[in-house]
């Protein structure tokens, strides 16, 4: 992968890991799944329907920006998934890795919605969307290094579109 490492974000139900497992695959890049790295608190909040504070998210943004740093330190081409609702969110990953270029999965609550009504297995309760989409800060695609991206398209037309944006990285 000759581009910047990519994070994919939005909130919960807009298909991060789907276009990011895709992606890393059609890439050859490192699959990291943000979630994975909360803290065992963490989850049982979200799992018992409340959403994370600041504070919450604090420690494991401070995990996560020390992952990015170590693969950029090794040269590894990585693709993570995270929700990175608040600029100062994705600021802090910068700090590890400050040319991480963000992928935000946008859509509207009612498809979001369905698809979180939809979705099975997940820790994460379809109740906590209004929650996220009032804590998202929509990325300012004039002074973040950010692409907007439709959730209407399917996941291989949204690989196929970071793709291309992509190429002028190449």
């Amino acid at each position: 992968m000759a581009h910047p490492n990519l994070v994919f974000m939005g909130v919960c139900g807009c298909g991060k890991s789907t276009v990011a497992e895709i992606y890393a695959q059609r890439t050859g890049a490192t699959l990291i799944e943000a979630d994975s790295f909360h803290p065992p608190e963490n989850v049982a909040k979200m799992s018992a329907g409340m959403p994370l504070t600041d504070a919450d998210r604090a420690g494991w943004l401070a995990v996560m920006a020390a992952r990015l740093a170590e693969g950029k330190a090794r040269g590894e081409a990585m693709v993570v998934t995270c929700s990175a609702l608040k600029k100062s969110y994705r600021d802090r990953l910068r700090e590890g890795d400050p040319e991480l270029f963000f992928i935000f999965l946008d859509g509207s609550q009612e498809l979001l919605q369905a698809r979180l009504d939809a979705r099975k297995g997940h820790f994460m309760p379809p109740g906590l969307l209004g929650s996220q989409l009032a804590t998202l800060e929509r990325p300012n695609l004039a002074t973040e290094k950010c692409l907007h991206v439709s959730i209407s398209l399917s996941p291989e037309q949204i690989c196929a579109t970071v793709g291309v944006a992509m190429r002028r990285f190449a």
